[in-house]
């Protein structure tokens, strides 16, 4: 089987500049100074610029792809996962390095590429079909596809700055992927969409696939991940660590990404993400590596700070399996103000309750009867191990086992049921 990428030794260097701190400079410094640099410049001296910083995004990158193969590329915000897909699209040169593409490009990489903002969502098809190579009569025999596709029909002749996101990605997928490219890119933009779409749009991408084309696919929903694709790509501090099987990649992404028990703030959204610190998180005292039984008791410890008091208030903790919010729980029954400074929230999960799998944390918290909240998804992950007994193992379905039984009543031989 042909490849349709080829990457080799790519890598994306960008100049970052820090400003100074300023100072007070009086004429005479100004002066003294001017004759310094002009005496170093004479003299041949070049010393390093303080302000500016090299940072490379990518560093040396190699992979191979096939036809027919849908990737996923995963990794944390910063990896280079969307430097990598600008390069494959032509959006940006690489530093160094060299990549071969057959075939055509389309690409969904963020909320307002692609589309000319002034024309209608009826010219931008044409205009991205012939940015593609294609006939006017070719994208006519795609025109009613991409329209119900894309459920747009009735604001079709309607310019596309009046579109909302979920209109504009919408229109912008059916376009990409009904115009036939032999290499589809999407990025993280389809989290924009309702999840109805999502579902529409993965099943496109997996029929893309079997038709024979590639799909490059960047997204942090590691359930879309693993149902849509057949390889994947780990990038960290922009370099691959792993690439391979989907999901040996997702566990060496969710080893590495949560290998630490301080938690990054940044990953917390809501009109409270800046009220609260999270600061620490354990599972059964362990911050990295959690390998639990199933007879296992879950002790859940979060550390943190609250920068003001904050009333009604409860922190919640959400476990997740295969990207199913299984568990949500809170820390007090009934919400009570947060005093400023620093608190501690526990959480207890009886053992047998949770089956063997790989689960993911996310906690945050909300006032109650109002509409402040912050939430933070996939802080940490754990392992449940595969060791049920048979007292345990009533049935090897579900992600939950409930102690909990119904009732049966046995009639008499000859009486019926109301």
């Amino acid at each position: 089987m042909d490849f349709t990428i080829k990457v080799e030794n790519i890598g994306k260097k960008y100049i970052i500049s820090h400003k100074q701190k300023e100072k007070y400079l009086a004429l005479r410094d100004v002066i003294a100074n001017s004759f310094k640099n002009i005496a170093k410049k004479i003299a041949g001296k070049k010393e390093p610029n303080p302000t500016k910083e090299e940072f490379w995004a990518l560093n040396d990158i190699n992979f191979t792809i096939k036809e027919g193969e849908r990737v996923g590329i995963i990794g944390r915000n910063g990896a280079g996962k969307s430097t990598l897909l600008k390069i494959l699209s032509r959006i940006t040169e690489p530093s160094t390095g060299k990549f071969s593409i057959k075939g055509r490009v389309a690409s969904l990489l963020e909320v307002g590429t692609g589309f000319h903002p002034e024309l209608t969502g009826r010219e931008n098809i044409f205009l991205n079909g012939a940015i593609l190579g294609m006939t006017r009569q070719e994208i006519k025999k795609k025109f009613d596809e991409i329209v119900a596709f894309s459920e747009v029909e009735k604001f079709l002749d309607t310019p596309v700055k009046r579109y909302s996101s979920g209109m504009y990605v919408r229109l912008a997928f059916a376009v990409a992927a009904h115009l036939e490219p032999e290499i589809l890119i999407v990025d993280e933009v389809l989290a924009v969409g309702d999840a109805q779409f999502q579902k529409k749009c993965l099943g496109k991408m997996n029929d893309i696939g079997k038709d024979g084309r590639t799909v490059l696919f960047v997204s942090h929903n590691m359930g879309a991940i693993k149902q849509l694709c057949n390889t994947a790509i780990f990038l960290k501090d922009g370099k691959i660590l792993y690439e391979g099987l989907v999901d040996k990649a997702i566990k060496e992404y969710m080893t590495f990404s949560y290998s630490n028990n301080k938690i990054n703030n940044c990953n917390f959204s809501g009109t409270l993400a800046n009220s609260i610190i999270f600061e620490e998180i354990y599972i059964n005292e362990k911050k990295d590596q959690i390998n639990l039984s199933p007879s296992d008791e879950i002790l859940v410890k979060i550390k943190g700070k609250a920068i003001e008091d904050i009333l009604n208030f409860r922190v919640t903790l959400s476990i997740y399996k295969d990207e199913i919010r299984v568990v949500t729980m809170h820390d007090v029954e009934n919400p009570v103000t947060l005093l400023e400074g620093y608190f501690e929230s526990l959480f207890k999960i009886p053992n047998f309750f949770l089956r063997p799998g790989d689960y993911s944390v996310s906690i945050g918290g909300y006032r109650e009867g109002a509409s402040d909240w912050t939430f933070g998804r996939d802080i940490l992950s754990f392992t449940v191990a595969e060791e049920w007994s048979k007292k345990n193992d009533f049935a090897n379905v579900g992600v939950v086992n409930l102690p909990y039984f119904g009732e049966r009543i046995c009639l008499e031989k000859n009486e019926k049921y109301n």
